[in-house]
């Protein structure tokens, strides 16, 4: 059962639409209908971001297909993204940190 969303192909990560625990699967739906899955590795609130793929430290965070910040530590597929490992630099736009 799907209980996050992708919203856009080119985003790293993924909205948890429901509550997650620590080794449950993610489950999400690609616009091309294919079902993605990745390993939780810990508990995210409800609307919260996961990490979809690996995301480097110094790496953008893309949501909607857009920048919206940056890693400022390794984040591992099935992570928490928030302010504890990402940081948001309002103002910036993706052309501008070579994000298309």
């Amino acid at each position: 059962m799907r209980n996050a969303v992708l919203i856009d192909q080119k985003d790293n990560v993924v909205v948890a639409i429901e509550p997650l625990e620590a080794g449950t699967e993610v489950c999400y739906v690609t616009r091309t209908g294919e079902t993605g899955r990745l390993d939780c590795v810990e508990t995210v609130p409800l609307y919260h971001k996961v990490a979809r793929t690996p995301i480097p430290k110094g790496e953008n965070v893309v949501k909607y297909g857009e920048y919206i910040g940056v890693a400022t530590c390794d984040i591992a597929a099935g992570e928490h993204v928030h302010t504890h490992n990402c940081v948001s630099t309002d103002g910036l736009r993706a052309e501008e940190v070579g994000n298309e």
